[in-house]
């Protein structure tokens, strides 16, 4: 099929695209919340599986992951002498944060300036659509509907819970192995996935691996992701009373921990904004795309007149230094405050690694520090979160110029580069475990989709581009050797 028959083919999918995104944005599968139940995230996976089945992959079924989430797997297996590409997603999403804070219900998905409003309508359902659309275009597809949430057909023993019903279909016309893995827990970093991987590499085992959990640094402009950061964060609990004490009687002599804790977290930067724990270099460098400080202010929401933190360029500050931030602190909230100076205070500080950078000397670097610079010899109990190595991709092979070849004809200019300042803990298990495998990560994201927050949206054309990119990359790699 040609570079234009497949444009053709794509655009004319757009419409069952959008079919499929609204269904799933439909399904609030929230993984682990008390809030949605956990038959909306199974709901979720047997429709993939079975939009998947339509879409011409074989084989495919739900895996229970070890966290005993199930992860959605597929395989068609490769024509004599090429090679198998694994392709990733997720159909897990984020809590909506509060419906209140949407201008339309976040599991409807919901159309306005030519954008698609709902909770996962890029992250990352909307990545899931442009898989399904890509092998659609190449021929794979049963059928021209979107497929309906199928039900599970059998048994399949304690890690298998079955092929999804669905259309059979005709054989899938795909030019290359295809292996198709949905998980169903990446929102909440349970690891699942990355255990079953060092558990059973030979199930996930491909040539090439697309990894659809990252975007473009803008809308019309065609990026791969090749460094993430990686994370080495701890939870800081500071204590320097027995209880806690009437704030007129005993305020001024009194150490106060909420006070100390304070202290503690302003030695984390210095005056500019940088990062200033011993041992951690902070001069790393970055050759990849500039990020203009005006969009990066737009993109990041930054309040008129705040000044932006850091000394280096806003690309070097993101994807190849080390940040570090508090995202939480326990104590009265304003509301409830009483006359009382506070016993204990703790806080959760998040430390970013790029790569290059071991996350638990890193990590060790952070709790010396903290330790250090505790004042009034209060007491100080430092609890690590397990840490997460950072990613570089390899970028010298065969597969990464393909698809900078396929992202060209897509977008109509060249591809770039871009880091994340983000973490995807699996990205590293697959290097590790595949190392001769090409892993290039891409998807449908931008900044203005605003993942994780309220009134996450979408932008179509991205669906279609991405889509038509990656089917022109699958066709194309049908000429690389296995």
């Amino acid at each position: 099929m040609s570079h234009e028959a497949l444009r053709e083919a794509v655009a004319e999918l757009m419409g069952s695209a959008r079919q499929h995104l609204e269904r799933l944005v439909a399904i609030p599968s929230v993984a682990q919340s008390t809030q949605f139940p956990p038959e909306r995230c199974l709901e979720a996976a047997r429709y993939v599986a079975a939009a998947a089945t339509q879409a011409g992959v074989r084989d495919c079924r739900l895996l229970e992951m070890p966290d005993g989430h199930p992860a959605v797997f597929g395989h068609t297996p490769a024509p004599a002498g090429a090679p198998t590409v694994l392709l990733y997603c997720h159909y897990d999403v984020q809590p909506p944060l509060g419906e209140e804070e949407w201008t339309s219900p976040p599991f409807a998905l919901t159309e306005r300036d030519g954008r698609w409003y709902g909770r996962g309508a890029a992250d990352c359902k909307g990545n899931v659509v442009a898989h399904l659309t890509a092998l659609r275009a190449l021929g794979g597809a049963a059928g021209g509907g979107a497929a309906g949430p199928g039900g599970a057909a059998g048994p399949g023993g304690a890690a298998d819970l079955g092929a999804a019903a669905g259309p059979a279909g005709a054989p899938a016309g795909f030019p290359v192995g295809i292996k198709l893995i949905a998980e169903g827990a990446e929102e909440r970093g349970t690891g699942g996935l990355e255990q079953f991987v060092r558990q059973s590499p030979e199930v996930l085992a491909a040539d090439v691996v697309i990894v659809c959990d990252t975007g473009n640094f803008a809308v019309g402009v065609p990026t791969v992701t090749t460094s993430l950061r990686g994370i080495a964060s701890v939870t800081l609990t500071v204590a320097t009373l027995e209880s806690a004490m009437h704030s007129g009687m005993f305020g001024g002599p009194a150490p106060d921990a909420l006070i100390a804790l304070a202290r503690m977290i302003a030695t984390l930067h210095d005056e500019q904004g940088n990062a200033t724990i011993e041992g951690l270099a902070a001069d790393g460098h970055w050759s990849g795309v500039d990020y203009p400080a005006d969009q990066f202010r737009a993109d990041a929401h930054v309040l008129p007149g705040v000044s932006l933190i850091g000394s280096g360029s806003i690309s070097e500050m993101l994807w190849a230094r080390p940040s570090v931030n508090v995202l939480g602190i326990d104590c009265p909230s304003v509301a409830d405050a009483t006359a009382s100076l506070q016993p204990r205070a703790r806080a959760r500080v998040s430390l970013r690694v790029p790569p290059g950078m071991d996350p638990v000397a890193a990590q060790d670097a952070l709790v010396a520090h903290l330790e250090d610079v505790a004042p009034w010899n209060a007491r100080v109990q430092i609890e690590r979160d397990a840490v997460a190595a950072p990613f570089a991709a390899r970028t010298d092979g065969p597969a990464y110029e393909l698809m900078a070849q396929a992202m060209r004809f897509a977008f109509g200019r060249e591809m770039t580069t871009e880091g994340e300042g983000g973490s995807i803990p699996l990205c590293t298990v697959l290097q590790e475990t595949y190392p001769e495998a090409e892993i290039i990560l891409m998807g449908v994201e931008e900044p203005r989709c605003l993942i994780h927050a309220p009134d996450e949206s979408v932008d179509p054309r991205e669906i279609e581009r991405i889509a038509l990119a990656e089917a022109v990359f699958l066709q194309a790699c049908a000429g690389l050797r296995r």
